[in-house]
């Protein structure tokens, strides 16, 4: 061949793209995702050029200005109508700004400040070498046990870099509900799924347990993430484009132009349904639910108690916020096929989360299960393919995420000498040697069972309400009982508590510093505000649940 021919080839084919457009990016709607992760590049820059002793006092600064901007954001945006008349997709099809996407950053953003604040708390243990600390290990690269930890113990060194973590977490959840893409999507989950595997296991006491907590969490993790990619790849080859909107529009049968080159593999309904199974499956796995919620007792156990915390509240958030807008914007021409399926799942989950959770003796562990128990209720909400279905589940997100955020903190004060004291037998008697303690406690645990004039009771009603309206009355039956079994173990813990004789060698009750008691405070006001006088949010959660498509 010519060379000529080559030249003419090569002009042929580079004729067609003389301009590459530059991306329109709409910065003020994608400002709160950008000011937390902007904040989490400053973390690691303070982790390089602050001397130690003042990171940590930077790192907590730094965090809770950067969450309260991004929360004000989140108002403003909210406030301008984005989540309502002026609804739309922003950053080149990558991101929806819509209500349910800013409910769910707000809730996630709260949630977020009062995690900073249970990382930062340092009076819990006794003072260690002249130096206050905290629940994360002083040197996360050394071995446990060895002579390099002992020495960054002696040194008063901490794991500032939690804060970075914990921020780049938030940053992934925050685009995770409002992804509008499938890579959108799947890049949201990897970056705040690899922060909680790395916070996992930076346990300042038990730290062998808490790095088989994160070894489990990444191998699952990296699973669940694998079949979502997967899954992905399927989508693709059905509809042609990962865009939502492109993906509902081929499986209602209303896509205008096919692109020839997959016109042959284009609505083949075997791709579709096996995608969109591998897809939901990564998303179960986050929520926890049965059967991929092997994972959780484990994790929750095994980690610090603060990292539980936050995790327990924040993912659940997100991955529900994700999984609401899979469902409703790219499969709802796909409903009779996941329907019967989630039901199954929703089903399971319910009953099994709330009879293992019977036989369970660490607190831990116990609110694993209870959680894992929640997204079953949660998952009724989501089946009842309504628009009150949607704001049910966002009311139901928002007061659970603040009650169990509280429940992990009350769990850190108990302590004996080993820590924190997480075994059942332990806490007999709480009620008598410290009330005030055993009181909060019981409200979030009365919460967690639903009981009339907190959160969890307004919001199980409204799950329920919205469910039967949605014709999965069976659903209710089922969830109505599981409510009952849970609510066994929750009393149980309130009586172990308050008619129990205290142990003489039972554990002490530590002192917070007011961050925890903040924490503590924010969760029992959230949990009875919106138990005695839910309307207002539920009018909120009403306004914000319309998916933009």
């Amino acid at each position: 061949m010519s060379a000529t021919a080559v030249h003419s080839l090569w002009t042929m084919a580079a004729d067609p793209i003389d301009k590459i457009d530059a991306p329109k990016i709409e910065y003020g709607q994608l400002s709160p995702t950008l000011i937390v992760i902007g904040a989490a590049i400053i973390g690691i820059l303070v982790e390089a050029f602050v001397p130690r002793k003042s990171r940590y006092y930077v790192q907590v600064f730094v965090s809770v200005v950067a969450l309260a901007a991004a929360f004000a954001a989140v108002v403003g945006l909210a406030a301008g109508g984005y989540g309502t008349t002026k609804a739309g997709i922003a950053a080149m099809g990558a991101i929806a700004v819509d209500g349910p996407a800013l409910f769910l950053q707000g809730t996630i953003l709260l949630v977020g400040v009062l995690g900073v604040f249970t990382f930062a708390e340092r009076r819990l243990d006794p003072v260690a070498h002249g130096n206050r600390v905290d629940s994360f290990a002083a040197q996360a690269a050394s071995v446990p046990g060895s002579d390099s930890e002992q020495a960054a113990v002696k040194a008063g060194f901490a794991t500032t870099e939690v804060f970075p973590l914990l921020l780049f977490a938030i940053g992934g959840m925050l685009v995770f509900p409002s992804a509008n893409d499938l890579l959108t999507l799947f890049i949201a989950l990897e970056v705040f799924s690899l922060p909680l595997y790395l916070l996992c296991a930076v346990a300042r006491r038990k730290r062998i347990m808490s790095q088989e907590a994160a070894v489990k969490y990444f191998l699952l993790g990296a699973f669940a993430s694998a079949f979502t990619l997967f899954g992905i790849a399927l989508l693709y080859g059905y509809a042609g484009s990962v865009s939502y909107a492109t993906i509902a529009q081929v499986v209602d049968g209303t896509i205008g132009t096919v692109n020839p080159a997959l016109a042959d593999t284009m609505g083949n309904d075997a791709l579709l349904l096996i995608g969109a199974a591998m897809v939901v499956m990564g998303l179960l796995f986050k929520v926890g639910a049965v059967p991929f919620h092997m994972w959780t007792p484990d994790v929750y156990q095994g980690a610090p108690t603060p990292v539980t915390g936050f995790m327990a509240a924040a993912t659940k958030v997100a991955a529900f916020g994700a999984l609401l807008r899979l469902l409703y914007v790219v499969l709802p021409g796909l409903r009779w096929d996941w329907r019967p399926v989630m039901m199954g799942v929703a089903v399971v989950t319910m009953l099994g989360g709330a009879i293992v959770a019977i036989t369970q003796t660490d607190i831990k562990r116990l609110l694993a299960y209870s959680s894992i128990a929640h997204a079953g209720f949660i998952l009724a909400g989501v089946i009842a393919t309504t628009p009150d279905g949607v704001s049910s589940v966002l009311f139901y997100l928002g007061a659970y995420s603040f009650v169990t955020i509280g429940a992990f903190a009350v769990v850190t004060l108990v302590r004996d000498a080993g820590g924190e004291a997480t075994h059942l037998s332990k806490w007999a008697g709480l009620g008598r040697r410290s009330p005030l303690v055993a009181a909060v406690f019981a409200v979030f645990l009365l919460a967690f069972a639903g009981i009339p004039l907190t959160s969890g009771f307004a919001g199980k009603f409204a799950v329920f309400k919205a469910a039967a309206e949605g014709g999965a009355g069976a659903l209710v039956v089922v969830g109505v009982i599981s409510s009952a079994i849970a609510a066994f173990f929750y009393i149980r813990v309130i009586v172990l508590m308050f008619f129990s004789e205290p142990r003489p060698e039972g554990p002490t009750v530590a002192v917070p510093s007011p961050l925890t008691m903040t924490a503590i405070g924010v969760g029992v006001a959230v949990t009875l505000v919106l138990g005695v006088a839910p309307q207002y949010f539920l009018d909120l959660a009403g306004q914000a649940g319309v998916f933009v498509r």
